[in-house]
């Protein structure tokens, strides 16, 4: 009898060890939303979850390095250094997001596509922990996991009595542990890719020189202007910068030795700027210009002159979609005419505006 219990409680421990034995490992990086990061580096979650889907995906890059396409229902993570770490998120109408990264902690950031809206359009948001947890759960991950996502401990078998009779099996030899993947490294960023789009302005636009010769007679300017206009193109890349031509009117009476005059001028530039994408919707810029200044006058006063015009540009753009609203600063230095018969028809102002990209 107490050998039949002792064969029997040898072949209980000899299953167990089989089984055991068995089972495949746990590899933590088969679920990416639970990964924590390795030590010393930051964790940066990007899920997408519309409250209307939209069926377009939208490009989403870490410090300019391109994780994946985000559609809905779906995140991309990335691993980066501690500090400041910017998000790039969208094609044409592109978000952009900063955070200050800490070593070793996870940060968790909602992307939304917003229905009905084309070029698409996204509102990004920073969302704590335990809401991230919980979209990441109802995702499926875009690309690989990251390789600072380390494998679960693997369950060793229990080791066989030393009273196993001589005919028992050994038993079964555990598995080895399979190396983690290495996690792909995401393409790099694209091109630059470029839209058309028409400013229409007006505003304030004051001269720098009240009094001048002009024709050889003194002359006395109403230095604010009336009208000053300006319809601009320009080419947009999605990195910032654009480059584009402005034709700019603005008009001045003046009066001279017993004559009352009007003074137009028309100023052609050729532009170049930069619109920091401080937010989707906000966008400064700063800009120089370079072009010609033609000065007609008439009234008492006849005839045209022109010479080599710059300018100065510094303002915002607030844009909604495919339509902004523009206000700038702009500083003109234009000299027309030679031979000692030069005039200063240069100037300051602030102009507002609505901006249409195509």
């Amino acid at each position: 009898m107490n050998q039949l219990r002792a064969c029997l409680s040898v072949s209980g421990v000899l299953l167990l060890a089989a089984l055991f034995g068995a089972a495949p490992p746990v590899q933590a990086q088969q679920d990416a939303s639970r990964a924590t990061p390795p030590p010393g580096k930051t964790l940066v979650f990007v899920f997408r979850s519309d409250r209307q889907p939209v069926a377009a995906q939208v490009p989403v890059l870490v410090n300019l390095v391109r994780i994946g396409d985000l559609a809905d229902g779906t995140f991309a993570v990335a691993t980066v250094n501690p500090g400041r770490t910017f998000l790039r998120i969208g094609e044409q109408a592109v978000a952009v997001f900063t955070l200050e990264a800490q070593a070793n902690r996870s940060y968790f950031v909602r992307v939304e596509a917003v229905s009905g809206v084309r070029p698409v359009r996204t509102e990004v948001r920073l969302v704590s922990e335990a809401d991230g947890r919980r979209s990441l759960a109802q995702s499926h991950l875009v690309g690989a996991a990251p390789a600072a996502i380390a494998a679960a401990p693997r369950v060793q078998p229990p080791a066989a009595p030393v009273a196993a009779p001589p005919r028992a099996a050994p038993p079964a030899a555990a598995p080895r542990a399979q190396p983690s993947p290495r996690a792909a490294s995401p393409p790099a960023e694209r091109g630059g890719d470029w839209n058309f789009a028409l400013i229409a302005k007006g505003g304030a636009f004051k001269l720098a020189n009240a009094t001048q010769t002009v024709a050889g007679l003194a002359s006395t300017y109403d230095t604010a202007s009336k009208p000053a206009l300006g319809i601009e193109a320009e080419w947009r890349n999605k990195s910032g910068f654009s480059v584009g031509g402005e034709i700019f009117y603005y008009k001045n009476d003046l009066v001279a030795t017993g004559v009352i005059g009007e003074q137009k001028v028309v100023a052609l530039m050729a532009n170049g700027k930069y619109y920091l994408p401080l937010a989707n919707w906000f966008h400064p810029f700063v800009g120089a210009g370079v072009g010609y200044a033609d000065a007609i006058y008439s009234g008492g006063l006849k005839g045209t002159a022109g010479g080599v015009a710059y300018q100065g540009l510094a303002g915002a753009e607030f844009r909604f979609g495919p339509v902004g609203l523009q206000v700038q600063y702009k500083y003109l230095a234009a000299t027309t005419g030679k031979g000692g018969q030069d005039v200063k028809v240069g100037g300051s102002g602030v102009l507002g505006g609505v901006s249409i990209a195509f």
